[in-house]
């Protein structure tokens, strides 16, 4: 029996789980507090697990013409020489490609395949969902109108994919306060460049006090230039790994950056294969936020209302995890469905599936997750090496690779082609 269903929030997570729920024979309605959609914000990456799930919502043909199939992720130290190389996508024996893309292209794409597919009246922009009571089988939604009514919605089940400052998560646990800090800013940006290295590959340069990370969101134009992403990491605040500081203001997240904080820091960062302050400063965009989480939650479901995304389980952006767990929320909460039709048991098993793994990369995230490999070879040799080998085992950075990627569920089909062991003082994208 089809279920009414509403979600509030239409960013990538809930229009994924919109998708996959109307697949399934569902009536859905999404409510998109922003009351017109623009292709905001920067580059993301999907990784494949993800990839696959918008496969099977037949999206791929309009994922791949939008996107970098990503062919490896390099992490380097602050001269740019290479510490590890991981093979991704199909050469690194994944059923499909790990893509960058530009958020706000990729939520507009799945914003059009959902009117297409639910229809204009089950797209809601402009409604804001304030909070929620139950009643019997039904849900309750409270919403705020673009013309400050506050009006009423009944469904059967309401997924709130409401983001970070979830109006549901806070009705749920309103002792929670703001999210956690680490104490690092994080200025992203867009810049118009020549590719680098093979024009498909992100690559991960620095330390936990001082990180650039670059990969392309667009194939290259007809010019030869290609849209690229980087973010600059610079600790401002120091409280050891784990984030127990409060975080900035609302007021000072995705505010307008100055390319003046970055560059007594960045500015003398000029790799091989890439000028790190002159990509700085062709910024065609850029943006500030402070790199924030949430401690994992001890439940998700309250009767007939979930978390699904950022609302259910904030994290770093470390590992690619964002929009990739927030997809896979989408996906097991559908299949969750169809399995068993009573609701609140069908939401029991869609958070006994998602919250322990999502818990764990939250804390991953915490000590760094892949990104420690960095601080490991910034301790042994600050000012670079002449044999990685000399620095550090390749083996043993091999096997920590490993062990964070099974954690966060990561499902290599075959061996990976290519090696992923950088040789000794190699460029990134030379093996």
């Amino acid at each position: 029996m089809p279920l009414d269903i509403l979600i509030a929030g239409g960013g990538i997570g809930g229009l994924a789980a919109a998708l996959a729920l109307h697949r399934d024979g569902h009536r859905v309605t999404v409510c998109e507090a922003t009351a017109e959609l623009k292709p905001l914000g920067v580059g993301i990456n999907l990784l494949p697990h993800a990839v696959a799930v918008l496969d099977e919502l037949g999206l791929l043909p309009a994922l791949q013409a939008m996107a970098v199939p990503t062919s490896a992720l390099v992490f380097a130290n602050r001269h740019g020489q290479t510490l590890y190389e991981d093979v991704r996508g199909l050469a690194g024996g994944y059923s499909h490609p790990q893509f960058s893309v530009h958020r706000g292209e990729l939520q507009l794409m799945l914003w059009r395949e959902a009117v297409a597919r639910l229809g204009t009246e089950r797209l809601l922009l402009g409604e804001r969902i304030t909070g929620a009571r139950l009643d019997g089988d039904e849900v309750i939604a409270q919403l705020a109108t673009p013309d400050g009514r506050m009006v009423e919605r009944r469904a059967s089940v309401l997924i709130a994919a409401d983001g970070i400052h979830s109006a549901i998560r806070r009705q749920f646990y309103p002792d929670e306060g703001p999210p956690r800090w680490n104490g690092m800013m994080m200025w992203r940006g867009t810049s118009l460049a020549k590719p680098f290295l093979d024009g498909r590959t992100m690559v991960q340069a620095g330390h936990r006090r001082a990180k650039f990370v670059v990969y392309p969101i667009a194939p290259p134009r007809p010019d030869g230039l290609q849209l690229i992403n980087w973010i600059c990491d610079r600790r401002l605040r120091e409280d050891g790994l784990g984030g127990g500081l409060a975080a900035p203001g609302r007021e000072d997240w995705n505010k307008p950056g100055s390319i003046e904080d970055l560059l007594p820091t960045f500015g003398s960062w000029r790799f091989p294969w890439l000028d790190v302050p002159g990509v700085i400063r062709e910024a065609t965009q850029l943006l500030e936020w402070p790199m924030v989480d949430r401690d994992p939650l001890p439940r998700w479901r309250h009767g007939r209302i979930t978390l699904l995304g950022d609302a259910a389980h904030p994290m770093y952006p470390i590992g690619s995890n964002g929009a990739t767990q927030a997809i896979l929320d989408a996906t097991a909460i559908a299949k969750a469905f169809r399995e068993d039709r009573r609701v609140e048991t069908a939401l029991a098993n869609y958070e006994a599936e998602r919250r322990p793994m999502c818990a764990r990369i939250v804390e991953l995230n915490r000590q760094e997750g892949l990104d420690y490999i960095l601080d490991m070879v910034e301790e042994r040799a600050p000012e670079g090496f002449a044999r990685l080998e000399d620095v550090i085992d390749p083996a043993e950075v091999d096997a920590f690779v490993k062990r964070y990627k099974a954690a966060a569920g990561h499902r290599q089909t075959t061996v990976a082609t290519s090696p992923v062991a950088a040789p000794p003082g190699s460029s990134p994208g030379s093996t």
